[in-house]
């Protein structure tokens, strides 16, 4: 009975094994997770931290206020302003980059001979840098040298001063954005639809969808679904995210007509180095992120089909 008893407490081979796998799992992961913890996690919970404080960058002392400083910005025009023109800036670049991404990426696929050129030309401004290209965008929107005022000039129509008026700044830098993104979206919806099997759309002939029009809403569209919700997430994402062109070609002006939210996250924390304050709008910023991403996986992620 003794050894019966002493067998039992003995663990099997197979228990071994998983345990050793398991300890290997976790020596594996543990680099990604320090990392994890020492650039994500540390940063996110002393933002949040110096959200409650009134900590400048120069002095040594800092004492907590609460929640002061997230008072302080329901009364901001400046942010208030900066989270008007995020939205409508994300409310334009988003839909028209997808909707163009998609479109181009049907055209590419459907296109033999020059698929791997189109390809490249189209994905260039993902790959280009942006300081680069904004010497570029000056030269485009210039109001009295640029190519841009000077088509219009031929049709007879007065071109404005696209960077440099305050209802046409904003617009401009979307127009930046929608270029800068719809390469990026473009090979995204490329990757979806390779990933579709051919026999759905033989299949779909054989029922009676004669036209390409047909097989795009019987076959493509439901089969993009995932793509769909992954392209929708990325862009209202970096959209949000927009401060390289702002920066580099407004600096906020004029009259902070093309202020966004990392751009007065920047000036709060670097320029006025208002440190406590720009990590409480650091925090409202996040929590825009975290609520825009719940709400897309909760409306969109019912109609997505998974294969």
């Amino acid at each position: 009975m003794s050894s019966v008893a002493v067998a039992g407490r003995v663990p099997s081979a197979a228990a071994l094994r998983q345990r050793s796998e398991d300890r290997t799992a976790w020596l594996l992961a543990l680099p990604a997770i320090a990392l994890l913890l020492l650039f994500v996690l540390l940063p996110v919970a002393a933002v949040i931290f110096l959200g409650f404080t009134d900590f400048e960058l120069g002095y040594g002392k800092f004492r907590l206020v609460g929640f002061e400083n997230y008072a302080h910005l329901l009364g901001d025009r400046t942010f208030r302003r900066s989270l008007w023109n995020t939205s409508v800036y994300t409310a334009i670049v988003a839909p028209v980059s997808i909707v163009l991404g998609l479109g181009v990426a049907l055209l590419i696929e459907g296109e033999e001979r020059a698929r791997g050129f189109f390809r490249t030309v189209y994905f260039l401004p993902v790959a280009s840098l942006i300081v680069a290209m904004a010497t570029v965008w000056q030269y485009i929107f210039h109001p009295t040298i640029g190519p841009l005022n000077a088509l219009l000039s031929l049709a007879g129509i007065p071109g404005p001063n696209w960077l440099g008026a305050s209802n046409t700044v904003l617009y401009s830098l979307s127009i930046i954005g929608i270029w800068q993104s719809v390469g990026f979206n473009m090979v995204l919806f490329l990757a979806g639809l390779t990933a579709i099997p051919r026999e759905l759309y033989a299949a779909a002939h054989v029922d009676g969808a004669r036209s390409a029009l047909d097989r795009f809403f019987l076959v493509t569209w439901p089969m993009l679904g995932p793509t769909m919700l992954f392209v929708v997430t990325i862009s209202i994402t970096n959209a949000v995210k927009v401060f390289e062109t702002v920066k580099m070609l407004t600096d906020g002006g004029p009259n902070k007509a093309s202020e966004v939210l990392l751009f007065t996250i920047y000036q709060e924390g670097f320029v006025y180095l208002r440190v406590g304050y720009a990590s409480a709008m650091t925090v409202v910023f996040l929590a825009i992120l975290v609520v825009l991403m719940l709400l897309q996986y909760r409306v969109l992620d019912r109609r997505v089909h998974y294969t």
